[in-house]
């Protein structure tokens, strides 16, 4: 599905720092969620790459794709935890398990982003989830990360 209106107003990202085109996926069931990345060749970071196809290929920064995983964690927020960010939610990554780049994640291909949690404790002001992550980029997994995320609801908020 095209991305939602009333999830793009509410990202603390604009369209130009989420990086996705499509919501592919929203399982409550296994607490998932799928988005589209189009790995265009003018990519914040990949622009300035000075690529040489046969040594350095233009191909989408590993810090891009670690940023992808806080795009992706804004999107389980919204979808399946239903935390909003005009009602003073927010959300951070506070700690990589584990994150593994298993092949060039190359431009001119999209990615596709999978993410889900493992375990969630909630309180009022106060949400600490631990994801795992997987992007592929067709059968090839470019990406695997194991995160914690803390989402808090800043004081004064309704």
């Amino acid at each position: 599905m095209p991305l939602d209106p009333d999830f793009l107003a509410d990202c603390p990202y604009g369209p130009e720092g989420l990086l996705i085109d499509e919501i592919l996926e929203v399982d409550p069931a296994r607490s998932l969620v799928a988005a589209r990345m189009p790995t265009p060749d003018d990519l914040p970071l990949t622009r300035a790459q000075r690529a040489d196809p046969r040594r350095h290929p233009r191909h989408v920064n590993g810090g891009l794709l670690v940023h992808m995983t806080g795009v992706l964690g804004f999107v389980h927020g919204f979808y399946l935890l239903g935390l909003r960010h005009r009602d003073g939610w927010i959300g951070y990554g506070t700690r990589i398990h584990s994150a593994r780049f298993g092949h060039l994640a190359r431009t001119g291909v999209p990615l596709v982003l999978r993410g889900w949690t493992t375990a969630v404790r909630r309180g009022p002001d106060r949400l600490v989830a631990r994801y795992r992550f997987e992007f592929h980029q067709g059968e090839r997994m470019v990406y695997q990360g194991d995160q914690t995320a803390i989402w808090t609801r800043l004081a004064g908020e309704p």
